[in-house]
């Protein structure tokens, strides 16, 4: 599968581009022009079956993502299949071999080759403490070949290379995804005076060995600034 980016990274347009036969995994709404040559099929986004049900059931609920997934596949001269994140930003390829797991938080998944699938990982308590959400998504390769995902985020993608020596803190909302190997705790940004007064609250302390992707900017953040300013609805 061979993929083009246009217009990175803040409006990122994705196309992949298909083989004969070859099939692409695409969550529903992000797919935004085709090669009239592709058939398409809707499934559960867990897989077949009543194990397949649960796990789209549970990342459905409580993971944030949708439900079904569409599968595009090529004819027979091949094809090609457009698409891009509801929300501004940018896209990256994450290549996952047979063993690996890649760590994604809500809305960051986009796309993935035919032999991915993805599972929702329970938090804990700290997840209380934290805005990232209580679960995130789990993608990982099914059978020996090596498998592609495609994430996205809102502004640009920044990865880090978090080592034991180079832990990092990043601030809640702006973590994507993290590799095997990455541990986080949540903590306060600095004293209680600049927890409270600096903007900041908690962030999120990551460590261990592995690489972090984050991204430049907040959802929640824009949606506090947009708030105030909405049409207040008059109680009758």
């Amino acid at each position: 599968m061979n993929i083009n980016y246009d217009f990175k990274p803040t409006f990122t347009l994705m196309t992949a581009n298909l083989e004969p036969g070859e099939s692409i995994k695409v969550e529903p709404g992000a797919m935004v022009a085709q090669s009239f040559d592709l058939s398409i099929k809707t499934g559960m986004g867990g897989g077949k079956g009543v194990g397949g049900f649960l796990k789209s059931m549970a990342k459905s609920m409580v993971g944030g993502e949708s439900f079904w997934l569409n599968t595009f596949t090529a004819g027979s001269n091949g094809g090609w299949v457009s698409m891009a994140p509801s929300a501004p930003g940018d896209i990256e390829t994450f290549d996952l071999a047979p063993g690996q797991n890649l760590f994604m938080q809500s809305g960051a998944f986009m796309a993935c080759t035919s032999n991915v699938q993805t599972d929702t990982k329970f938090q804990g308590l700290k997840s209380v403490f934290s805005r990232e959400g209580a679960f995130f998504l789990r993608a990982f390769v099914e059978g020996n070949s090596d498998g592609k995902i495609f994430y996205c985020a809102y502004g640009a993608l920044k990865e880090i290379e978090v080592t034991p020596q180079n832990p990092i803190k990043v601030d809640n909302g702006h973590l994507v995804a993290f590799t095997d190997g990455i541990s986080y705790g949540v903590a306060p940004s600095g004293d209680v005076k600049t927890s409270i007064f600096g903007g900041e609250g908690l962030v999120l302390e990551l460590s261990g060995s592995g690489k972090v992707w984050i991204q430049t900017r907040n959802l929640e953040a824009l949606a506090n600034r947009i708030i105030p300013f909405l049409p207040q609805q008059r109680s009758q």
